[in-house]
């Protein structure tokens, strides 16, 4: 069979990797991904073929995957966290109708919002939204309107590519713009190179947020109006009365 697995690798960490993801990687003949992802995950399988492209170049990485698992080798194709959240499942099976010998198979992985969540406590505790900032693919006027729309229903928020080298003000207008309805004072968190020996992580409130200067390795909270901040811990209510 022509098989192609899309692969969550989680944040990095070997030991936050699904024993299905790594059963499949061992497995695979091909393992194709962002190079950044691959790196992470190499030394793993040395003796695997790799291919890999940059940023930008994510429709050629999936005809790349496809190509290979259509020649009878069974291909992996890894995305950080989970594949099907911001990664390379949707646009692989759009693809997959001129492959249609390929037999796609998509395995879960442990996506920013809930790792980055572990380490700041239990910031998602009931209803929560995930928002991506980067305006690459979407324009920036409906992340605005996700955004109100978000404040609006006291959703917690997770915030994915808050900013980067070429987006540099995208977070303090994220955060000017739920400041129209939020507390300023509504504790929020971030979650820097989750998984990984350099992880960081820091508390702070909404109107703090305007001015911080995080990076696309980040993950950013934003809690509702029933979050706390526990003894260093960001918190959100469930309703229970303790």
């Amino acid at each position: 069979m022509k098989k192609l697995y899309i692969v969550g690798i989680g944040p990095g960490a070997e030991n936050m990797m699904t024993m299905e993801a790594r059963c499949v990687l061992e497995a695979a003949d091909v393992i194709c991904g962002y190079t950044v992802y691959v790196d992470l995950i190499k030394k793993q399988y040395p003796d695997k073929e790799f291919f890999t492209t940059p940023m930008r170049r994510e429709l050629e990485r999936c005809r790349m995957a496809l190509t290979s698992a259509n020649d009878d080798k069974t291909t992996a194709m890894v995305c950080s966290g989970d594949a099907g959240i911001y990664g390379m499942a949707g646009p692989i099976l759009e693809m997959q109708e001129q492959f249609p010998e390929v037999d796609v198979e998509i395995v879960p992985g442990i996506t920013a919002a809930i790792s980055g969540a572990a380490i700041l406590g239990a910031p998602l505790m009931n209803d929560f939204c995930v928002i991506s900032l980067s305006d690459q693919l979407t324009p920036w006027d409906v992340i605005e309107r996700r955004l109100r729309a978000a404040a609006a229903g006291d959703f917690a928020i997770c915030l994915y590519n808050p900013m980067s080298r070429k987006r540099p003000d995208h977070l303090a207008q994220a955060a000017r713009i739920l400041l129209e309805q939020m507390n300023p004072l509504t504790v929020c968190g971030w979650v820097r190179n989750i998984g990984r020996e350099d992880t960081e992580k820091k508390l702070l409130t909404l109107e703090e947020l305007m001015e911080e200067k995080v990076d696309m390795f980040t993950t950013v909270f934003i809690g509702n109006s029933h979050t706390r901040n526990l003894f260093g811990r960001m918190v959100t209510g469930r309703g229970y009365e303790i």
